[in-house]
């Protein structure tokens, strides 16, 4: 079971964000019991067993889920098109070479 980038996104994020508060406000108990339960929750979730090797899971994980959301860049258009579409491809190849000239 693998947790979706949007919920490991905001567990990192609230990691993050809590790991960098100052030491009095880590030392109030709701606080340090977040930061704690977030770090747990971490582990948990990318199976593993501490938070420096959970934060790097989740990275790579958010990094990966990044790149398999990014469209492929769509086919260009063959050569000698047929079909409806010939006459249009025909006109823009002509617009495009009249542009560069």
């Amino acid at each position: 079971m693998s947790a979706r980038p949007a919920v490991l996104r905001e567990l990192l994020e609230r990691y993050e964000r809590l790991s960098a508060q100052s030491p009095e406000v880590l030392a109030e108990p709701r606080i340090g019991d977040l930061l704690r339960d977030t770090a747990y929750t971490l582990c948990v979730t990318t199976g593993t067993r501490d938070i420096d090797a959970a934060l790097a899971a989740a990275r790579a994980r958010l990094a990966g889920a990044a790149k398999a959301t990014v469209p492929a860049p769509a086919p260009a258009p063959e050569s000698g098109a047929r079909g409806a579409d010939a006459p249009k491809v025909a006109d823009e190849a002509r617009k495009t070479a009249l542009e560069a000239a």
